[in-house]
């Protein structure tokens, strides 16, 4: 998930980025020191994440978030308890009471997680990716084959190539359906998006990709 620190404190900020770049379910997306400056931000970039402070200068944490019309997931950061119910009348994830530890921002995540993956599962399938210390998700429909050499896979999608570290066995198992089959030792496919089968090999766009021997049955099987 892409993260957002908005607090007014730069130590605060420090220990956010530290936690942060210690989870590896996070990416750090940008820091903002006040509300106003975050509004701005979001004007002009995405985060499926916020971290907010309640107590900053010209407009607090929670009147930030009753401005936003379609927020991200929220985790409030506070040294004060007494707006916890305040925040969860607004719908936050979780109420970090500061001081807090890392296991106790990692139980905040892990309930911020466990919602985006509820809410994608209402959506269309997808499967988020890191590569170059990025996160990418990718829509299944998207995808057109995969490619693996070594400990490495190369995605090809509709508009792009993303080169990861994974293994064809494991980025299967990650995927959330059915349309996607290993057609071959270095190839797996995607069974919707194939535009003919041509003796031992598959045509996407313009990749000619193998069928091995032993995989060929049940591609056929599959695919008729």
């Amino acid at each position: 998930m892409k993260c957002l620190i908005i607090d007014d404190e730069p130590a605060a900020r420090d220990i956010l980025r530290t936690y942060i770049d210690d989870a590896q379910e996070l990416i750090l997306a940008g820091s903002c020191a006040n509300a106003l400056e975050a509004r701005s931000w979001l004007e002009n970039n995405d985060a499926d994440l916020l971290f907010v402070d309640i107590n900053m200068p010209k407009l607090s944490g929670l009147s930030f978030i009753k401005t936003l019309s379609d927020p991200p997931l929220i985790i409030l950061t506070t040294a004060y308890s007494e707006h916890a119910l305040d925040g969860f009348e607004l719908g936050v994830i979780d109420y970090l009471l500061k001081p807090f530890s890392f296991e106790r921002f990692l139980q905040a995540v892990d309930k911020a997680g466990k919602q985006s993956r509820q809410k994608r599962s209402n959506e269309s399938p997808s499967v988020t990716i890191k590569a170059d210390g990025k996160l990418f998700r990718v829509l299944i429909k998207n995808i057109l084959c995969a490619e693996s050499k070594g400990d490495y896979i190369t995605l090809h999608t509709s508009d792009k190539m993303i080169t990861f570290y994974s293994t064809l066995t494991r980025f299967l198992e990650e995927c959330p359906v059915e349309d996607l089959i290993r057609v071959h030792r270095s190839w797996l496919v995607n069974l919707n998006n194939i535009d003919y089968v041509e003796g031992n090999m598959i045509r996407i766009k313009e990749k000619s990709i193998p069928i091995g021997s032993s995989y060929k049955d049940e591609f056929m099987e599959r695919y008729r």
